[in-house]
């Protein structure tokens, strides 16, 4: 698919310069890029993305998907091809042990290695038809966009320039974005004070350790079924270094055996790297006809695994309004929305993963302060704000407007019978369409008209199972990233004007 992807965008220009005209151009095939990508194409949007990597890493680097990323996963039929991935119910607040199960399809984290990841959202994008080009590297000081459309320069893998014209531009590459440095967008926050060093190694053995705090600094070590061991040191007191690469390994293990008075000199390192402290987001994510997702659009100490998700949300936000856009039938301001939803998230993740890296990275001045965490979060409510704010399962977005409860948070999980057949609410949003959903035996009257871009479905909550907060409506209407925009009851007639109201307001002027 790729292939056939790249005869029909690829045409000469002048100078002989290969031009790539598309629809939308990623810089970008990590994670964030490829399920934008794959979102774009769900839709039938042409895709073509730019990749400096010659070939997919073979690192693993963020390894924990959150319970709200499951769901995202589950939406689009993909959770299969994870086969399994094992689950804890057991994460942290800047190293202090959290419940994190919450009521949902799948609470807890879940283990997956980055790799696996990108295979899964490769493959995905693939087969919906993007064209990605891995050794594509984007030219410095070459991006201009016009009213119609954002052009730049990349060098190709063979070393000639290749033009690209689409009529939008996302960067998702991540944190030292190049896009950013050419946009020169404003990115405002805190430089690096302190760090994490981090190596995976083989032929060592070693204790396990979870988040421990020793009188030197902070160690963790854990070993993989594979017999691989990830470790992670900080010293307490040593500031960050400015660094032009990744350490090299005999600095982990100087740094670890002050720590714990452990050599693992003898290992052999596979992988080793380092991340600070750095806590930077973009004061907008939407420059004209550029966009930014992910560590692009900001950068944060990945705590918790939480990075990797908060882009991945990113991406599963802005893919369906960008090609509603595309599309031609996105109401005014629509595209807007994806800075103001996200940026809010992105600023509260950001400002939890500064309190966390204090926790965890502080010396001995911080131990009364985690005394008297541990003893709160002991405290149901306490520790539920704090597993929905690291799970990504208590986002509302304001922008849906207000009324019912429901409104802004993601719909919830039920089993519903539709005809003969059980389903999730999950699998309803597999067409990446928005869901009108009549939980009373009909659906509103006047979601007909919306029939073209919004799935419209009658069910009841399967006999036995608990349907929680949608045993109190009728109906709903769900956007295809999986929030509710409204709820009520399907045969109020007052109800289905705003009902009305609602559907154009986030699907547009109906045909």
């Amino acid at each position: 698919m790729a292939a056939q992807e790249e005869d029909r965008t690829r045409r000469a220009g002048p100078g002989g310069t290969d031009v790539m005209e598309t629809e939308v151009i990623i810089v970008g095939a990590g994670p964030v890029g490829l399920l934008l990508t794959a979102e774009l194409c769900l839709h039938g949007v042409r895709v073509a993305v730019v990749e400096q990597r010659h070939r997919p890493t073979k690192e693993s680097r963020a390894s924990t998907l959150h319970a709200r990323t499951m769901e995202i996963f589950d939406s689009r039929g993909l959770l299969t091809d994870f086969a399994s991935p094992p689950t804890e119910p057991r994460g942290h607040f800047g190293g202090l042990p959290l419940d994190l199960t919450l009521p949902g399809a799948y609470p807890g984290q879940h283990k997956v290695p980055q790799t696996r990841t990108e295979s899964v959202l490769e493959e995905w994008a693939l087969s919906l038809g993007a064209d990605i080009r891995c050794g594509h590297r984007l030219q410095l000081l070459d991006l201009v966009q016009d009213g119609e459309a954002v052009e730049a320069e990349a060098v190709g893998r063979d070393g000639r320039p290749v033009r690209l014209r689409g009529r939008y531009l996302v960067a998702c590459d991540g944190q030292d974005s190049t896009v950013r440095r050419l946009t020169g967008a404003d990115f405002p926050g805190q430089d690096a004070t302190r760090e994490l060093l981090r190596a995976d190694v083989e032929g060592i053995d070693i204790p396990d350790r979870r988040f421990e705090r020793l009188p030197g600094g902070l160690a963790i070590a854990a070993r993989r079924a594979d017999g691989v061991t990830r470790v992670m040191v900080h010293e307490f007191g040593v500031r960050a270094q400015e660094r032009a690469g990744e350490p090299e390994f005999a600095e982990v293990c100087a740094a670890w055996q002050r720590v714990t008075g452990e050599d693992i000199g003898a290992g052999t390192p596979l992988w080793v790297n380092h991340f600070d402290d750095a806590n930077r987001q973009l004061a907008q994510y939407r420059h004209g006809r550029v966009l930014y997702a992910g560590d692009a659009a900001h950068r944060q100490m990945p705590i918790g695994g939480q990075a990797l998700n908060l882009g991945l949300q990113d991406a599963f936000n802005l893919g369906w309004k960008l090609a509603a856009v595309l599309g031609g039938h996105a109401p005014q301001g629509l595209l807007d929305t994806y800075h103001d939803e996200r940026h809010a998230v992105g600023r509260a993740v950001l400002a939890n993963i500064r309190a966390q890296a204090q926790l965890l990275l502080g010396s001995g001045e911080v131990e009364p302060l985690r005394a008297v965490l541990a003893e709160l979060m002991a405290h149901e409510p306490v520790r539920t704000r704090l597993a929905g704010m690291i799970s990504g399962l208590d986002i509302r977005y304001a922008t849906c407007g207000e009324g019912h409860p429901l409104v802004g948070l993601r719909l919830p999980h039920a089993r519903l019978r539709v005809g003969s057949s059980t389903c999730t609410t999950l699998e309803l949003l597999r067409s990446g369409r928005g869901l009108l959903l009549g939980l009373d035996g009909r659906v509103p009257a006047v979601g007909e008209r919306w029939a073209d871009r919004v799935d419209l479905v009658v069910a009841r909550p399967e006999p036995g199972s608990d349907p929680g907060e949608l045993d109190k409506v009728g109906a709903v209407a769900v956007r295809p990233d999986g929030h509710v925009v409204w709820a009520g009851q399907s045969a109020d007639p007052g109800g289905e004007q705003e009902l009305a109201a609602v559907l154009e307001r986030w699907f547009g002027t109906p045909r």
